[in-house]
């Protein structure tokens, strides 16, 4: 099944969700009562271990709880539930919402070096270069960021989705499908690749290098909050305090990488700690970039490479995906914490 189809038919056989068309001309509610509790839709631990790691959940103006999601799709169903507030994604996810109709505006943007994706391959696959990925079968979860990993790698190549076999799988699928053969290829984020070279390199698992394949990631990701929760002048406020504490989070990680490491790589995800370095370095710092005009023309680029590849069913706007309320709140709390605003090296 092409992704556009499979996009279609998730946009069609599915009442759209009856949304709150949200207010944003209106200030960012800053009072928090008393009680005020937000659902995190987390992805590989990574907000709680953020907070938890950095110290910063110890006083929190807010109640947080956490529930652990693998892929935009799945995060998007929690917000659709009205189950979770809140979430971490790529900068695929907001799109695919858009084209569900269901309204989860981006709150916050942090970015990485573009090389934190590669292409996966499955042991002796004997594929050096993107053109070898002709007549391949290539793993793809439509609505994830993956999804325009591989677009992007077919069009670095001069192919389209006519030369390859798309198949569909969940995230959390890719791996296992990789070291049993049943995809010749797969992009992988970390703490993912290394956790599956760990398990099939020594069966001649390996991946496209990233020079040749080209750049197939923006190194973009996002949080998203669900329209209705930033239409409760409570839940808005503590998703404000939650944007200024994560920015601080991510601007301790940046400062204490030796302790995020453990924390995070060794203890959570089960990697080395020699791995858990060469991840970091392979991503460079977190960055915060501005909830700006400049920031909406990259994302309008990732829309761009969808609708070249004729896999989007319907026009989006870039612009209309972000609350950008938030921008002043995120320049705010990026200056205090001195956070930088484009990725840079890791040194060990």
């Amino acid at each position: 099944m092409l992704l556009s189809s499979a996009i279609a038919a998730g946009v069609t056989s599915c009442t759209p969700p009856e949304t709150t068309a949200l207010d944003t001309s209106t200030p960012l509610p800053t009072n928090i009562p008393d009680g005020t509790r937000i659902v995190v839709a987390d992805q590989q631990n990574l907000v709680q271990t953020l907070l938890r790691a950095s110290g910063l959940d110890k006083n929190l103006p807010f109640s947080i709880e956490y529930a652990n999601f693998t892929g935009g799709p799945a995060v998007l169903e929690a917000f659709r539930a009205g189950t979770a507030d809140v979430a971490p994604v790529g900068d695929v996810p907001p799109i695919h919402a858009a084209l569900t109709g269901q309204q989860v505006p981006i709150i916050l943007a942090r970015e990485v070096k573009p090389t934190n994706v590669v292409l996966a391959t499955k042991p002796h696959a004997g594929i050096t270069s993107p053109s070898d990925l002709r007549g391949k079968k290539i793993a793809y979860a439509e609505g994830t960021a993956q999804q325009v990993n591989v677009l992007r790698a077919l069009a670095n190549a001069g192919l389209t989705t006519e030369d390859v076999t798309l198949v569909r799988l969940q995230l959390s699928e890719f791996s296992e499908a990789l070291g049993a053969g049943e995809v010749d290829v797969a992009p992988l984020n970390e703490p993912r690749l290394t956790r599956y070279l760990r398990d099939y390199g020594s069966d001649g698992a390996g991946f496209i290098d990233q020079q040749r394949a080209g750049k197939i990631s923006e190194g973009l990701s996002y949080v998203y909050a669900r329209a209705e929760s930033l239409a409760e002048p409570a839940k808005a406020a503590a998703l404000r305090s939650l944007v200024t504490t994560l920015v601080k989070a991510f601007a301790w990680v940046n400062s204490h990488p030796q302790q995020w490491i453990q924390s995070y790589y060794v203890d959570d995800q089960k990697v080395s700690a020699d791995d858990g370095w060469r991840i970091l370095q392979s991503t460079g710092t977190t960055a915060i970039p501005p909830l700006d005009d400049t920031l909406i023309a990259r994302q309008q680029g990732t829309i761009d490479v969808i609708d070249k590849a004729g896999e989007l069913p319907e026009p989006v706007s870039a612009g209309d995906l972000f609350d950008r309320r938030f921008g002043e709140v995120i320049d705010q709390a990026a200056q205090s914490a001195g956070i930088t605003r484009q990725p840079e090296e890791v040194s060990r």
